[in-house]
């Protein structure tokens, strides 16, 4: 057996450093990295009204939280602390806007993202709202966009997106190639963050079908598991997950470490690469700081009114993440200075839309609220029902129905119950237009069942319903027995009978999982905007809002 002895070089510089054993050598300070997170802006450049309980009181407050010059200004507040902060967001940040933004095809919000710094931001599925084509032009800018009449009318150079849409599970169904990146790497303090996106995979339930067509939408967390070696192989060394999915928490916005966190979100950040400890969501539009499994999952609210604040800390050596901090921020009008530069790019903004946002459309008795009562049934919800029976009863329609996900804001009114466009168009801000068809009536109450083929975390949707269709159900019964007592205008439900349905397009293409509005016959987008016809019904019927409207009294829930 041959044993190695050490050299005489080997022995002195054994001695050497023996000698200096007693010196110790000074701590490596870990590594600090912060990022801001945004989701659901939705468009909104102005604040908007938001309810939370602020931590150590006892009583909701209610203020006007966010608006993009107040952002900015907390934006600019955080880099103060750390220059190289990191802003990255989980989707939806344009479609379903108030008109501000949706007038000029969401193009102010684009470019109040890029003065913010945004850096990344996953697909949403309003993303998809006017399909692929105006996606791209969205990210990558120019004029050629399927809306001719509200592309490059603020400024005639409109340059796209500064920051990276980011998918990994959006492919194009017959080439397999992604629409938009799934991934990218941005070099932060020496350390390479790779942030990954993603979208709900159930897009098609919430989004037109036509404007996904030829799109493959596959799981979310095999899709960013995916592609984790190509990021390894790229030096990537910390995984942030951008998604646009999410959940609901029974504890309140800021409560950090939370774990009461239930919803799809729970199942997908389970499933994901021991690698990845950090997932931002979307999706849910609720506010949480959460645990799942040792993974951080984060959300803030809706419509700018939060920011989630996250720090990092990362060994040194490895850069593996040791700890993860956050807070959710309300973006309340009197905690920031708003940016002088945003703010006179907002009223530049209001300046061009203000005569259009300001016409008066209608007068009603007084607002109306989209607030659920126990059945489901909202007055708000009522109102547009009508209005989509009233706009197609030259074409036989007999019932109307609305989902309550396309109603985004409740119907204000100012003095003297006068209605303007800006506040209709919040109502109903897609420009969905309204389908009319044939369903049987046993198609019927298949609709109304399939009110609750949803998860089984998130409960029933149900459905608005015109005046002439009423019904009972029980939540405690079967499926395929909750609903009873199915009558339209007054007259028992025949299944064997047909009966002239009217829907805005995104119901009747099959969406919001209500497949059975798909197989309806006869057919015929009438081209009416759904805007349109709520404002051309409130403008005949003036006692909305007045007391006989606003008690619900279609639906009967009996337990």
């Amino acid at each position: 057996m041959i044993v190695s002895r050490p050299s005489a070089l080997a022995l002195g510089a054994a001695l050497l450093l023996s000698g200096c054993a007693g010196t110790p050598s000074k701590p490596v300070a870990p590594i600090e990295i912060n990022l801001v997170a945004l989701n659901d802006f939705h468009g909104n450049l102005e604040p908007s009204k938001y309810t939370y309980t602020p931590p150590g009181a006892t009583a909701p407050r209610t203020i006007q939280a966010g608006g993009i010059d107040v952002l900015k200004g907390a934006l600019d507040t955080f880099r103060k602390d750390d220059p190289d902060l990191l802003f990255v967001a989980a989707g939806d940040l344009v479609g379903a806007s108030p008109a501000a933004s949706s007038m000029f095809a969401d193009e102010p919000s684009i470019e109040a993202l890029n003065r913010m710094g945004l850096v990344a931001s996953s697909l949403g599925n309003h993303e998809f709202d006017q399909g692929p084509k105006e996606l791209l032009r969205q990210q990558h800018g120019g004029c050629d966009s399927p809306r001719p009449t509200k592309a490059c009318r603020l400024s005639p150079d409109f340059r796209g997106a500064g920051f990276t849409y980011l998918a990994a599970n959006v492919v194009d169904a017959q080439t397999g190639k992604n629409l938009v990146p799934g991934w990218r790497i941005v070099d932060v303090k020496g350390v390479k963050v790779g942030l990954i996106g993603a979208v709900l995979h159930d897009l098609a339930s919430v989004t037109v079908a036509s404007s996904i067509k030829g799109l493959a939408v596959n799981d979310e967390a095999a899709s960013i598991n995916a592609v984790l070696p190509a990021m390894r192989a790229q030096g990537a060394q910390v995984f942030v997950v951008l998604i646009h999915e999410g959940g609901f928490a029974d504890q309140p916005y800021d409560k950090a470490d939370c774990n009461t966190l239930h919803g799809p979100i729970v199942a997908i950040t389970k499933k994901l690469d021991p690698a990845i400890r950090l997932v931002i969501s979307g999706h849910s539009h609720t506010g949480y700081l959460c645990n799942v499994d040792g993974r951080v999952v984060t959300q803030a609210d809706a419509y700018g009114h939060l920011l989630s604040r996250i720090k990092l800390t990362l060994d040194p050596a490895t850069k593996a993440v040791e700890d993860i901090q956050v807070r959710n921020v309300v973006m309340a009008p009197d905690a920031f200075t708003p940016d002088p530069g945003l703010s006179a790019y907002l009223a530049d903004v209001r300046a061009k839309t203000r005569a259009e946002l300001a016409k008066p459309v209608a007068r009603i008795a007084a607002a109306v609220s989209r607030h659920e009562a126990p059945s489901g049934e909202s007055a708000l919800g009522d109102v547009i029902a009508d209005a989509a029976v009233a706009a197609t009863r030259d074409q036989g329609t007999q019932l109307g129905f609305m989902n309550p996900g396309g109603i985004r804001k409740d119907l204000e009114a100012g003095d003297g119950g006068v209605v303007t466009f800006g506040q209709a168009q919040a109502v109903l801000p897609f420009g969905n237009t309204l389908v009319v068809m044939d369903l049987t009536g046993a198609q019927l109450r298949r609709v109304l069942e399939q009110q609750w083929d949803r998860p089984a975390s998130s409960g029933p949707s149900i459905l608005a319903v015109s005046s002439s269709l009423t019904y009972d159900w029980d939540g405690t019964l079967p499926a395929g027995r909750r609903v009873s007592n199915v009558k339209v205008d007054a007259v028992p439900v025949a299944d064997d009978k047909t009966y002239r349905v009217v829907a805005n397009n995104f119901l009747a293409e099959g969406g919001d999982n209500f497949p059975v509005f798909a197989k309806g016959t006869r057919r015929a987008d009438t081209g009416v905007r759904d805007l349109d016809a709520l404002i051309a019904y409130l403008q005949k019927h003036p006692e909305v809002g007045g007391m006989g409207l606003a008690a619900p009294q279609r639906i009967h829930k009996l337990r």
